[in-house]
């Protein structure tokens, strides 16, 4: 079975080495992008990922409006995108499921959760 690719897309360095290390001990290959501008580079160079993980609050743009752009495209409209956030509020889940994503998890998660949030998506 070939290895998945998820594209990480989080400006926080303690956030992408959490993510980094619990997805390589799933099997998976790890792109991690500091910025929406990295992870649009990162896919118009590279084949799709199996999963992308967005974090809604960064620099440039959010991670609503990158997931936007990223349904916008034809190849990319099917790949499941996973938000991590420390907004909490029903809103905010709501919306970002409403943006195109698929899953919604609230910073500090633990490794559980971020396991069994993404299992189904890379299995």
């Amino acid at each position: 079975m070939p290895v998945k690719t998820v594209l990480v897309v989080e400006d926080t360095k303690s956030d992408q080495l959490l993510v980094q290390g619990l997805l390589k001990s799933m099997g998976t290959e790890t792109v991690i992008c500091n910025n929406a501008d990295e992870a649009l580079e990162w896919l118009d160079k590279n084949t799709v990922p199996d999963l992308i993980m967005l974090d809604i609050v960064m620099p440039d743009i959010s991670g609503y409006d990158l997931c936007r752009k990223i349904r916008g495209e034809l190849a990319l409209e099917d790949v499941p995108i996973v938000f991590c956030s420390t907004k909490n509020e029903d809103y905010d889940r709501f919306w970002a499921l409403r943006q195109g994503g698929n899953a919604y998890l609230i910073k500090p998660y633990s490794p559980i959760e971020l396991m069994k949030t993404v299992k189904p998506y890379i299995s």
